[in-house]
């Protein structure tokens, strides 16, 4: 059988190794893991103070990790500086991530070059080609890489850090493809009758090459003994004869030698192949119990990879490889469809449940800073960004796993600013605001400024749907000092919470409705010197985008009518702003009738008939939004048709400083109507239907205010609809 280091121009051993007795082999075999695990096994110890940002500040996990120069620890150090830049977005230090992740890079393609060269030299697996390690930190780097790239304003870098999520998906292709064809040779995980997964280059029948067959340029790389004996795995890795004299080096991992085309390798085309290397899958109907064990899905259910090893390496390269590719899969199947046209000149498409079942998997290994991330991440996207969206499925949200999830990372972290986050996100999706609002103000204040600035935001929102105005203004004036996201964002929410003190106070306390019109009159007109500086891929944040158009709409109008500023204010600009974060699906009853009395007020003023189209079409939209959430579907549907869907989309358009957003927005709207009334997922197919043509409408609708926000939830409505049997019509 030929072995691994005659593929990669090792020298032929001598009868004195060939005659190493395997007692002696487990041996050196042990003394190789101790010495490889000794960095790794420090990356995460300091690490974690990143995790625990409240007990220890990151100077000191910055402090533990300069001590090793492995790639390993110029990783952490690398992941470290990540996590600053992800959580504020603050460009000085996304350029200083950018340096610290091209270091880390360079070092972990430096020795993972070396394994490939002399694999005696890497860390030796039964199951992962040499050098997987480093190839993971690679992929990892590349992933980080690619973030701070597309948060980066030149559209160019943008552009580069797609390449570089393809070159990372590569790599963790490659791994996975290894650790499937050991377990599949073990008989372990999926069963050991299920056909061989096809490589990219490999005839139609997926089998692999029989190794007496096999020649240097046709190996896989990796062993797939038919009958696994106690001492295969210590023979694995034992040099044969010298097939090549002076090989190159390879320029990016190849951990299989096959000659793969993966340069032109397609996610979409991947992702069949990789539902066989998937791990475990998440069974929601297991959540209270066992899992069933009916077939491959369900054994993957159950199955745990650390009943296959327990080499701390190894162990780490699973998880890292299930965070790595299950977020990449992830974040591609939640783009909006604008932006994916963008990513499909790249190839790619995600899947949300292959993305889920991996970070999912990754989550069992919760002391390693690849667990760690799997958890924030998981949760993360279940409380934000599921949470968000209207049309999903029942198991969608799996809460019991979701808060068992909260309750372990807790327990590990209990000082965590992170994680208590994660727990008001979860209160405020039970529309327990007022205890979500308790817990964000207690514990004192985190050390790590992105953290506290973070946390600062999300009280300000949890505020601004309690109609707390006042503490709400002073929340968001509070984050322009904390954060340099979106300052002009933050001026123009408090500008809009003193609008409504202003309109509560108008008939009854003058000298409040005074006080509060000079604070809205403030804080409205700072938003245009505050933004417009900031870019994501070269264009204006659309946020900014918004806020200054909703300006220059209101300037315009005090102008034309001959009034203030305050006066020319349109439909209250705080529920619009709501709506916008998802507001009324985490408000109660009694916010959401708060609501309704807010936009009420503009219908109570004499201008009202004379108001134009767009106006109108805004209140009718945000009203409908309020009756949906309180049950009234029926009155919501009505105030679509009436107020929405019946008026010109083109005369919409013609009014000064259109809001042209509630026509598309509207059909989605009524999308969820039509889904709530079916009965949701296993409601009547042809109602269902009616529900995918009202979201058609949306996918092929021009481009208008604020897209994105609604095209994640458009995204995530076509998936579930899809997963219910019904495609676009």
């Amino acid at each position: 059988m030929v072995r691994f280091g005659s593929l990669l121009g090792g020298k032929a051993g001598s009868s004195a190794s060939k005659s190493l007795t395997a007692r002696g082999r487990s041996r050196e075999r042990r003394i190789d893991t101790q010495r490889w695990y000794a960095p790794l096994e420090q990356t995460p110890c300091a690490l974690q103070q990143s995790q625990s940002d409240s007990c220890i500040d990151v100077e000191k996990a910055e402090a533990e990790l300069a001590k090793g120069t492995s790639p390993f620890h110029k990783l952490g150090r690398a992941t470290a500086l990540f996590l600053q830049a992800a959580l504020g977005f603050e460009k000085t230090i996304m350029e200083q991530a950018a340096t610290r992740i091209a270091e880390a890079e360079e070092a972990a393609s430096e020795h993972q070059r070396r394994a490939i060269r002399d694999p005696a030299s890497a860390h030796q697996s039964t199951i992962y080609p040499p050098g997987s390690e480093y190839a993971l930190c690679h992929a990892e780097t590349q992933l980080m890489s690619a973030v701070v790239a597309v948060l980066n304003e030149s559209l160019t870098e943008s552009l580069k850090g797609f390449y570089k999520l393809k070159k990372a998906f590569n790599t963790l292709y490659e791994i996975s493809e290894a650790e499937r064809r050991y377990l599949a040779s073990r008989g372990e995980g999926w069963s050991s009758s299920q056909s061989s997964l096809a490589s990219p280059a490999s005839n139609d029948n997926g089998a692999a090459a029989s190794s007496s067959s096999e020649t240097p340029g046709q190996s896989s790389g990796v062993l797939t003994p038919g009958t696994p004996s106690k001492d295969d795995g210590d023979l694995d890795f034992v040099d044969a004869e010298e097939a090549r004299q002076n090989p190159k080096t390879p320029g990016e991992y190849q951990g299989h030698l096959a000659p793969l085309d993966l340069a032109n390798i397609r996610l979409d085309e991947a992702d069949e192949k990789l539902k066989e290397t998937e791990p475990p899958a998440y069974n929601p109907s297991a959540e209270g119990g066992k899992a069933a064990t009916n077939g491959p899905v369900e054994e993957a259910d159950s199955f745990d990879f650390r009943t296959v090893t327990s080499d701390p390496i190894d162990l780490f390269i699973h998880s890292g490889t299930c965070l790595c590719y299950g977020l990449l899969q992830l974040l591609l199947s939640m783009v909006p469809p604008a932006f994916g046209k963008l990513l499909s000149l790249f190839s790619f498409r995600g899947d949300r449940e292959t993305g889920f079942r991996m970070l999912w998997s990754a989550t069992r290994f919760k002391h390693n800073i690849n667990g760690g991330f799997a958890g924030l991440i998981t949760l993360g996207f279940h409380n934000g960004a599921i949470a968000f969206c209207d049309i999903i499925t029942k198991d969608a949200m799996p809460v019991t796993r979701l808060r068992r999830l909260l309750g372990e990372m807790r327990e590990l972290y209990p000082q965590s600013r992170l994680w208590l986050l994660e727990e008001a996100r979860m209160l405020a999706a039970d529309h327990k605001l007022e205890k979500a609002v308790e817990i964000m103000g207690s514990g004192g204040k985190s050390p790590l400024k992105q953290v506290e600035a973070l946390r600062t935001f999300e009280k300000a929102l949890n505020l601004m749907y309690l109609h707390r105005y006042e503490e709400c203004a002073e929340t968001f004036v509070a984050c322009v000092g904390m954060n340099n996201w979106s300052p002009g964002l933050y001026y123009y929410i408090a500008g809009a919470c003193h609008v409504e003190l202003y309109r509560i106070h108008k008939d009854t306390d003058p000298t409040k409705a005074k006080e509060s019109a000079a604070k809205a009159d403030k804080y409205l007109h700072e938003v245009t010197s505050h933004t417009g500086k900031k870019r994501f891929m070269a264009r204006q944040l659309p946020f900014d985008v918004f806020v200054n158009r909703k300006i220059a709409k209101w300037q315009h109008r005090a102008q034309t009518r001959n009034t203030s500023f305050i006066e020319a204010v349109g439909v209250s600009p705080i529920v619009e702003m709501s709506y916008f974060w998802s507001g009324p699906r985490r408000m109660g009853e009694k916010q959401l009738l708060k609501s309704i009395d807010r936009l009420d007020w503009s219908e109570t003023q004499s201008n009202w008939q004379a108001e134009p189209a767009d106006e109108k079409a805004v209140l009718a939209l945000l009203k409908a939004t309020c009756f949906r959430f309180l049950g009234r579907v029926s009155d919501a549907k009505q105030s679509l048709k009436d107020g929405v869907l019946a008026q010109d989309a083109a005369l919409i358009k013609t009014c000064d400083h259109a809001d042209d957003w509630p026509p598309p927005v509207g059909h989605y709207e009524m999308a969820v109507c039509l889904w709530d009334d079916a009965g949701g997922q296993d409601g009547d197919k042809q109602a269902l239907g009616r529900c995918s043509q009202e979201l058609l409408k949306v996918e092929r609708w021009e481009s208008f205010d604020l897209e994105a926000r609604v095209g994640l939830k458009v995204a995530t409505a076509r998936q579930t609809l899809q997963k219910c049997g019904v495609g676009v019509q």
